[in-house]
């Protein structure tokens, strides 16, 4: 456990991988507007780390602009299970967090009101 732990904790890197999965093969422009917040560096960085790690395939074709396309390799797909599961456990906390907060505030302006 402590093996892929330390592979995936890096900053961005599980949303990276998420991405990927969701939405396929990617040039480096399309992977960095869909991580919103990341940097290229840190993209790049991310990027060669999980290539490192046989998680990410990076594909180069020697056209004019050379073409980049990243995509999650056989290994990486082992992770499409609990990719999809952390994504669903997500969606669920959001939404009872969103529900939590609404109660509480709705629970405050009652008392407020009194």
């Amino acid at each position: 456990m402590d093996f892929i732990l330390r592979m995936l904790m890096g900053p961005w890197t599980t949303y990276i991988l998420y991405n990927l999965r969701t939405h396929g093969p990617q040039r480096f422009g399309e992977l960095k507007r869909r991580v919103a917040g990341i940097s290229a560096k840190m993209l790049t960085e991310r990027l060669r780390t999980l290539e490192g790690a046989s998680l990410v395939k990076r594909d180069y074709e020697a056209t004019i602009p050379p073409k980049v396309t990243y995509s999650l390799t056989q290994r990486g797909h082992e992770l499409d299970d609990v990719m999809g599961r952390l994504a669903e456990i997500g969606t669920r906390w959001e939404s009872e967090d969103a529900t939590n907060r609404a109660l509480r505030a709705a629970a405050t302006e009652l008392k407020a009101a009194e």
